[in-house]
């Protein structure tokens, strides 16, 4: 009887030996024969293979957030869709192909310009570069008294084409009118004063509150676009991430609304102090209700895709007083 355990055990033994030689010969074969890589894909179809992800995708960004053309007025570059990865085994003969996948990217990718306009009875009469020399032509307006001042506001602008830029004096001189004078006993009364405001959502409100990011991600669809998804101008900001990604509040507050409204699907909306208003859209999951006190960071929902959306990501917006400004001004 002990002589069969013996041999029994010395049985197992051989057999574990040659399944564990079997395998490393196995595995020795398939890393001589394949290599470990990943499979890109774009709107479900393949376009090719990559060895090295995260330097493939850090070029996209990139492309993403300031082009490739020598103009400092690039604000960034709407890409409608970013390429998925899976890891795969790739015979090693098969060679990765980064750059045509970079090139199908940028095929489908639409270059924004910033810059500003100056509009006088709220029609844009000149555009200049930057906000610096925007206000470089309120100022100068403002010391030639000119009179149309009270009727000047700057516009901040996000176009596919740009148009003719003056310089800020070239500007000045375009936009100067005389100053309207009254005489009423022998004096010489002159009206006029500056609006600095930016009329439009464009600008950057002093919202009184520090914002703090809701979700980490990346940018896909910035405020002022316009697409083919959505009739009018892009009114906030759309960060990717995966379906489920926890929201944090972007500042302490009140939750207002809770529940699906139209194209925004899912979406929770807090009120802020001084008239301030964060809007978070196409949630999976909403965990805070209607009437409930957040605190800055606090998780009130969850990434997802309900409503107007090709894919998961969060549509942030903030509002003061209803009028919708720029998210990149406060947060990313």
């Amino acid at each position: 009887m002990f002589k069969k355990v013996i041999i029994h055990t010395k049985k197992s033994i051989k057999f574990i030996v040659l399944f564990a030689i079997s395998v490393f010969l196995i595995v020795g074969a398939i890393a001589f024969l394949y290599k470990p890589t990943y499979s890109v894909y774009m709107n479900g179809e393949q376009i090719g293979y990559t060895e090295k992800k995260a330097e493939l995708q850090h070029k996209i960004n990139d492309y993403i957030e300031s082009g490739e053309e020598e103009n400092g007025n690039i604000a960034f570059v709407q890409v409608e869709n970013l390429p998925e990865y899976k890891l795969c085994l790739l015979k090693k003969d098969i060679v990765a192909n980064d750059d045509e996948i970079y090139q199908k990217i940028k095929e489908q990718g639409t270059t924004y310009y910033r810059y500003y306009a100056i509009a006088d009875s709220e029609e844009e009469k000149q555009y200049v570069a930057s906000f610096e020399e925007a206000e470089q032509v309120v100022n100068g307006l403002k010391e030639k008294n000119s009179s149309n001042l009270e009727k000047i506001s700057i516009i901040e602008k996000y176009e596919e084409n740009m148009q003719e830029l003056a310089t800020a004096e070239e500007a000045v001189t375009n936009l100067y009118k005389e100053p309207v004078q009254t005489v009423t006993v022998a004096k010489t009364k002159t009206t006029g004063s500056v609006n600095t405001s930016l009329t439009t959502s464009g600008g950057k409100a002093n919202i009184g509150i520090s914002l703090a990011r809701p979700v980490s991600g990346v940018i896909t669809s910035r405020f002022g676009v316009r697409s083919n998804l959505r009739k009018s101008s892009h009114t906030g900001l759309d960060i990717a991430a995966s379906t489920g990604t926890p929201i944090g509040a972007a500042a302490s507050g009140t939750v207002t609304f809770s529940g699906r409204k139209g194209s925004y699907g899912n979406m929770i909306v807090i009120t802020h102090q001084n008239g301030v208003q964060t809007y978070y859209g196409h949630c999976s999951k909403l965990y805070v209700s209607a009437g409930t006190q957040v605190s800055q960071g606090q998780t009130i929902a969850a990434v997802g895709s309900t409503g107007n959306s090709t894919g998961p990501h969060l549509h942030l917006e903030v509002r003061v007083n209803g009028v919708a400004y720029n998210p990149q001004n406060y947060v990313y």
